[in-house]
């Protein structure tokens, strides 16, 4: 008999705030897990209840299997998610997670008529531009390492160490399948404000196509630069954070004046 997993646990919440007033859901980059957030409650408002997302297949959720398809993956995230949209609730997503969250956003519309009041996308070209460049997911091994090392996420010290790369490369593979065959279906425009961020630096996306994220939304959208490259998120991150807080700050403040 085959156990279908049940993915409950995907939300995870180091800091569990039950005051705050907005849950901030966070989608990690391919390869991450939760932790990458995990000190992200210190520098936000206190208002705001910090919720990292771990993807099936790592982290808390090793032995559940990986997925190599977005369209999958978003629909095991979408119940898990439900009995925490209990309260306003917002998306950061960082490269992969950018288009996770925004995927999100579009099936949770569609299965339950909600939506996030807010969406933050990070170095993640806009979903109707097509992946420029050929995929990678499939590579022999020394190709993808190579390919890992041009993209400057995995630390090179990660990368020469052959047994947990034995444990990272399934999971980087699956990751960058889901970009790399994920194909875009025009939807209309979602009715949140849409953020996004970028590394002046970042060599995978530039400005104009963190600038066609205006298209998906039918509310305001803003668009911040910061130094750094794709991963800017870390060597960037107290200013990253501190402009990330005065949104979130102001958001709050807006939902008090609705109420």
């Amino acid at each position: 008999m085959t156990t279908i997993p049940t993915y409950k646990s995907l939300v995870t919440c180091p800091q569990p705030n039950p005051q705050a007033s907005v849950r901030l859901f966070c989608f990690p980059y391919a390869g991450g897990s939760s932790l990458i957030f995990r000190t992200w409650s210190d520098s936000l408002p206190k208002t705001v209840e910090v919720c990292p997302i771990e993807l099936p297949g790592r982290g808390t959720q090793m032995r559940t299997a990986l997925f190599s398809q977005l369209e999958p993956l978003v629909n095991a995230i979408a119940p898990a998610l439900l009995p925490h949209l209990n309260k306003p609730f917002a998306f950061f997503g960082h490269s992969m997670g950018a288009l996770v969250s925004f995927e999100l956003a579009r099936l949770l519309r569609k299965l339950y008529n909600v939506e996030p009041i807010h969406l933050f996308v990070s170095g993640r070209r806009a979903p109707q531009i097509p992946h420029p460049d050929p995929p990678i997911h499939a590579l022999g091994e020394p190709a993808f390492k190579e390919e890992l090392r041009r993209l400057n996420g995995t630390p090179e010290a990660v990368l020469e160490n052959a047994e947990l790369m034995q444990f990272l490369i399934p999971i980087l593979r699956a990751d960058f399948a889901v970009l790399e065959t994920y194909v875009y279906t025009a939807e209309l425009a979602l009715n949140c404000p849409i953020t996004a961020f970028g590394g002046l630096q970042d060599q995978e996306v530039n400005c104009d196509e963190l600038q066609a994220w205006q298209e998906q939304t039918n509310s305001t959208f803003l668009l911040q630069m910061f130094r750094g490259d794709h991963f800017f998120l870390h060597s960037d991150q107290s200013l990253l954070l501190q402009s990330f807080s005065q949104e979130l700050q102001q958001i709050i403040g807006n939902l008090k004046h609705l109420h």
